[in-house]
């Protein structure tokens, strides 16, 4: 199974894009992040075109996740939401199972200022999250937890820690966040095979960053150990950063076993 994630940073936007990197790399199920759409106006037809079936859950403008599976793999036992009683309406979180594996695609806060009402919103919202797998998920079963989790895990998913860690990004609140929903069971597969520093997934479109290499590892795939022993290479596809009016973020792609 290649099981991918990207904030795509408005599907309306970059729908183009999309459909032409679908149709290059060819991954059987994908994590979108920022879809930035309500779900009557998602182009369901136009991934159904390139054999892809779709669940979603959006809204105008902001946030808005979704699953795309390629046939004839097929999308069930869909959860839209934490369902945990909080009174947030942003469209942050859905799963599915797909292929013997459940798939969770997530949009986490980024907090905009440390010590903001956002940032507080940040910091439980992660928690949030630690207590929906507390609740609905087991670390024996093939889990992928995957997308914009907005939190650089380590200084060397940085190009300057000591800048970093002043953001939302790499604070030591917000890496205590990511260690506290790591350690529930659940593998980096990027650092399972991938050691070295310097690689990215999100850089502001600002100054070139790009460019310059200055950005942030924030995107992810995370995996429970018994989908992790299965997964044979992980990789940030660059190239789809590139171009005219890319998102500020780029693909991260996994491979796996079968069972």
């Amino acid at each position: 199974m290649k099981l991918a994630t990207w904030n795509v940073n408005s599907i309306g936007a970059r729908l183009e894009r999309l459909l032409a990197w679908l149709d290059e790399r060819r991954p059987d199920v994908v994590c979108l992040q920022e879809t930035k759409t309500v779900d009557d106006k998602f182009p369901f037809e136009a991934l159904r075109e390139r054999g892809y079936s779709a669940v979603v859950t959006g809204q105008k403008s902001y946030n808005g996740v979704a699953l795309l599976a390629r046939a004839p793999l097929e999308l069930t036992d869909v959860v839209r939401g934490l369902g945990d009683g909080h009174a947030d309406d942003a469209s942050r979180f859905i799963a599915a199972t797909v292929g013997g594996v459940r798939v969770l695609s997530v949009y986490a806060p980024n907090g905009q200022s440390v010590g903001s009402d956002k940032w507080a919103y940040k910091l439980e919202w992660n928690k949030r999250l630690r207590r929906w797998l507390d609740a609905h998920a087991a670390v024996g079963q093939p889990l992928a937890l995957c997308g914009d989790l907005n939190v650089a895990p380590e200084a060397r998913d940085t190009n300057d820690p000591a800048f970093w860690a002043t953001t939302t990004m790499f604070h030591p609140a917000a890496v205590e966040g990511f260690t506290d929903l790591v350690g529930w069971g659940l593998v980096d597969t990027f650092r399972l095979r991938t050691p070295d520093a310097g690689l990215f997934s999100w850089w502001d479109y600002r100054a070139g960053n790009f460019h310059k290499g200055i950005g942030v590892r924030i995107d992810h795939v995370l995996a429970t150990p018994v989908l992790a022993a299965r997964c044979v290479n992980v990789a940030v596809d660059r190239e789809a950063r590139k171009g005219k009016e890319p998102s500020d973020h780029a693909p991260v792609m996994a491979l796996f076993d079968e069972p």
